[in-house]
């Protein structure tokens, strides 16, 4: 495993991690503590930004520019990611276990129809 990838790997677990926690912290009411868990998930985005970017610096390769393809994929990833946690919620909060299913599944094909998006068919 190369330095910087060990690196990436590190900063990625950390940031996810605070991240993670920090929603819980926020979105829990028994936790009481949105304030902290508004921080702990800033920290953890900024985290996880600043990852990409040592990344970007130890494999000297030039940051992504921002067209309208790039921004549609994120936007995409976004939405993807959006409507899987939907899913996770019908399932989960609001007991509509088979509609939550399929929202969760579409959720899951969106995402994974990323990669063929961006790298392409061979």
């Amino acid at each position: 495993m190369k330095k910087s990838n060990f690196v990436a790997l590190i900063l990625g677990t950390v940031s996810g991690i605070l991240f993670s926690l920090g929603m819980c912290m926020a979105l829990l009411p028994e936790w009481n503590a949105f304030a902290e868990g508004v921080i702990f998930s800033g920290i953890g985005l900024l985290l996880g930004i600043i990852d990409f970017f040592v990344w970007c610096k130890m494999e000297n390769k030039k940051w992504p520019k921002l067209n309208a393809q790039n921004i549609f994929f994120i936007v995409f990833g976004i939405v993807g990611a959006l409507v899987l946690g939907t899913g996770m919620c019908m399932c989960l909060v609001w007991n509509i276990i088979i509609w939550g299913t399929l929202v969760g599944f579409l959720g899951i094909v969106m995402l994974v129809s990323l990669i063929p998006m961006i790298k392409g068919i061979k």
